[in-house]
């Protein structure tokens, strides 16, 4: 009774493997999506090939892009589970009313009026927008209506990421896991009901609907979560608490978390721009080459996702040693996946977007085109992961920092000012080439300086590791390139050579897992969180305790006071 009471109260309880369950069905969900995607895109290659129309609705599929950044993965996520961490732990304190649906007060109705002014806005806006976007585009009246049709999904966006924030904060991470599969089944949906009378179109209209259902997955799950909670009385002094918070979240935090997203997705707009004057096709080739190459990013970041409440809950608990210690084996662990991933990416990008895209509308020049962009695009993957897992250090304290939308910035110009003589001399093969040189320059800053920041990672250890991890992915990819070349069709060619780029990668980790630091994916993954731990040598009061027997090593203990993460798992 006890333990069902104290899961009431704060969220669930811990059990021993609630990350590894967290992460298995975060990473197994976003698969699915991932793979979804992977038909939206063969779908669009398919029907609309990779020309001018296709050119046209990926300039207004910018907006669902930067929006996916700013609301969903980025903005929302780093503003809003550390500040529903802080309410869930004032709640486990036993604090008057429900700092929980004071904050939802607080902050939803605000958000949603002012996003959904936004929208219309862009609705509005919309030539003036694409305009510039692509000025050089060949039909900008088809990127005009396209982009009033994805518009939309500003206001479904942002209710998703708030619905995500305060899910994962409660320690669910199914519904949240949802979303993207939701999304593309939306998109793919619309299209092949919508594609003969709307041609291109069809597919912007899809982008609404998926907003639509990714809201549906996640908004009953949040209901139940706040129903759920305790309401003891609140007097009528703590009530404006929400509405304060709610303005403090929103002034206080709001503008350099956003500075940071805006400069990170407009990488996406510096490369359109570049590649609008280019020959028709060149914006395809480089979003279909993306969205392949980020694929072992989206995976290998699951695991920040799904420990970023954890670190969140640790600093509120003022546990900066259990924080630290999670993030750098996130880090290592992310980088393992990525590498291996880019290292495929590398040795078989021919054969993967012939596998993938060859067909209906999309020829073999265009094969040629992608997989050459992909390539350069996979350079760029180690920069991209490490700047998704690192600004997690930054903002998890939930304090307002520039220093990230600094870096972010730095590396934008970098992209900007390397990219228009790329795309001079090379084409969307330079525009690809500026990106990854300006996300690793971001990559690089931020590592640098994490150590000064609420999360004190070890820089100069990491950096090593990760120059060690690099190395064994050259020696990956080279194995792999030798596989997919000596093989004639398609499929064995890409089984063969991820295969070997794994083996590879992995007989390095095994032969000198001392010199790249990495721990054991196990012992990552079920680690216990404890709570306050100033220092192994410094037993807590409890258990100093007369007669109090010290908790086994493998019980887990709640992170942040009486706010366990695990509320999936209530009987």
């Amino acid at each position: 009774m006890r333990r069902r009471a104290r899961a009431r109260k704060g969220g669930g309880p811990q059990g021993r493997g609630f990350l590894a369950k967290a992460a298995a069905v975060t990473a197994g969900l976003t698969a699915v999506g991932s793979v979804l995607g992977l038909v939206r895109d063969q779908i669009l290659a398919g029907y609309f090939g990779a020309g001018a129309a296709t050119d046209a609705f990926l300039v207004a599929w910018t907006v669902p892009e930067f929006a996916s950044t700013l609301l969903i993965e980025d903005a929302m996520a780093l503003i809003l589970v550390p500040a529903f961490s802080r309410a869930l732990a004032r709640r486990g304190d036993g604090a008057p009313g429900d700092p929980v649906r004071a904050l939802v007060r607080g902050t939803l109705p605000r958000l949603t009026l002012t996003v959904g002014l936004v929208a219309a806005v862009l609705v509005l806006a919309a030539p003036l927008l694409v305009e510039a976007l692509a000025p050089g585009l060949p039909d900008p009246a088809l990127a005009v209506d396209c982009t009033r049709l994805t518009a939309t999904c500003v206001l479904s966006f942002a209710l998703v990421g708030y619905c995500s924030a305060a899910l994962r904060a409660h320690g669910r991470f199914l519904p949240p896991a949802m979303i993207y599969a939701a999304y593309n089944v939306g998109i793919i949906g619309t299209i092949l009901v919508l594609r003969e009378p709307w041609g291109v179109r069809s597919a912007a209209a899809g982008v609404a609907v998926g907003g639509i259902l990714m809201v549906l997955v996640q908004a009953p799950s949040l209901v139940r979560e706040l129903r759920s909670g305790p309401v003891p009385p609140a007097p009528r002094a703590s009530a404006p608490r929400g509405g304060q918070d709610g303005r403090i979240l929103v002034l206080g935090l709001i503008a350099p978390v956003v500075a940071f997203s805006l400069c990170r997705q407009s990488q996406t707009l510096i490369e359109r721009f570049l590649a609008s004057p280019l020959p028709a096709g060149a914006i395809s080739h480089l979003n279909y080459a993306q969205k392949v190459a980020q694929l072992p990013m989206i995976l290998s970041l699951m695991l920040c996702t799904v420990s970023f409440p954890v670190v969140a809950r640790a600093l509120a608990a003022g546990d900066e040693e259990t924080a630290r210690h999670r993030v750098e084996r996130d880090l290592l662990l992310a980088a393992v996946v990525v590498l291996v991933g880019a290292s495929t990416v590398i040795a078989a990008a021919p054969r993967i977007v012939e596998l993938l895209f060859e067909r209906g509308e999309f020829g073999g020049s265009d094969t040629t085109a992608t997989a050459a962009v992909m390539r350069v695009y996979a350079l760029g993957l180690l920069g991209q992961t490490m700047v998704g897992a690192l600004v997690r250090c930054y903002f998890s304290a939930a304090r307002p920092l520039w220093y990230p939308a600094a870096a972010m910035g730095a590396g934008l110009v970098t992209t900007g000012v390397a990219g228009v003589p790329g795309a001079q001399y090379w084409g969307a093969v330079g525009i690809a080439a500026a990106n990854a040189l300006g996300i690793t320059l971001t990559a690089v800053l931020l590592l640098r300086g994490a150590h000064r920041q609420s999360v004190p990672v070890r820089a100069g250890r990491l950096g090593a590791g990760l120059l060690r991890l690099a190395a064994a992915g050259a020696g990956a990819t080279g194995a792999g390139w030798a596989c997919s070349v000596a093989i004639g069709p398609a499929v064995p060619a890409v089984v063969a050579a991820a295969l070997v780029a794994t083996g590879v990668f992995l007989l390095f980790l095994a032969c000198a897992p001392e010199a790249s630091g990495l721990p054991s994916l196990p012992r990552s993954a079920y680690r216990r969180t404890p709570h306050a731990r100033r220092h192994r040598a410094e037993p807590s009061a409890a258990e100093a305790a007369p007669g109090k027997e010290p908790a086994p090593v493998g019980e887990p203990v709640p992170v942040g006071g009486d706010v366990p993460l695990d509320h999936g798992h209530r009987r």
